[in-house]
């Protein structure tokens, strides 16, 4: 699998390579700045990119805008964004094409390789994958609202699950549950939001997203 990095921190950015490389991803290029990084993406056109949010020149959010352009030229191109802080615009403006294939992580969430492999995988694969500390502000903006507030404990915990990106068997390995619990759920989730139910992974995040984006 060909992966772009792009991280302006000379050790992370060589850290980045070697724990891909070690689990067999090919990475076709290594950048430092944004218009480096909007190059390598338009002449590789990668698997998946992972891309810090802040580079140069501006170390602002050079690298989102990057990855925005890109994906605008080519839909779907897959990016995996770090971030060093939960910036819940900048997950809000990646997600807006609705196109699938991104995933937003903290940087801190690279020290357990094999998580941050799994999402790299997922985001390859199409999948859309939040961080879980992304996932804990969009509800906790959301906390007062009628249908939020009409969710279960264990509801909730489905639900902040299924915006991390995780299948019905993921969750229920995580909760200890049997995958039709997971499912009565999640039904009864989209019920109470007011979303329309899906059994395709990607399209039940977008639509759970969605709602906490509103």
């Amino acid at each position: 699998m060909r992966v772009v990095v792009a991280e302006d921190l000379a050790l992370l950015r060589e850290g980045l390579i070697r724990i891909l490389q070690a689990y067999g991803f090919e990475v076709v290029e290594a950048v430092d700045n944004g218009p480096s990084l909007l190059r390598a993406l338009e002449t590789h056109r990668p698997d998946v990119s992972v891309i810090d949010v802040r580079l140069p020149p501006t170390l602002t959010d050079e690298g989102l805008r990057a990855a925005i352009d890109a994906r605008a030229r080519h839909p779907g191109l897959p990016v995996l964004m770090l971030s060093q802080y939960v910036e819940q615009l900048y997950a809000r403006e990646l997600m807006s094409d609705r196109a699938g294939a991104v995933g937003y992580l903290l940087k801190d969430r690279v020290s357990d390789v094999g998580r941050f492999i799994d999402t790299v995988r997922g985001v390859a694969a199409g999948a859309t994958m939040m961080d879980p500390e992304v996932v804990a502000v969009m509800l906790a903006r959301h906390e007062e609202d009628e249908p939020l507030r009409a969710l279960t404990p264990r509801e909730r915990e489905v639900l902040a699950l299924m915006a991390e990106g995780r299948s019905n068997a993921a969750i229920a390995s995580r909760l200890f549950v049997s995958e039709k619990a997971v499912s009565k759920h999640s039904n009864s989730i989209f019920t109470k939001l007011g979303l329309h139910p899906s059994e395709e992974d990607n399209r039940r995040v977008l639509a759970v997203l969605a709602y906490l984006q509103a």
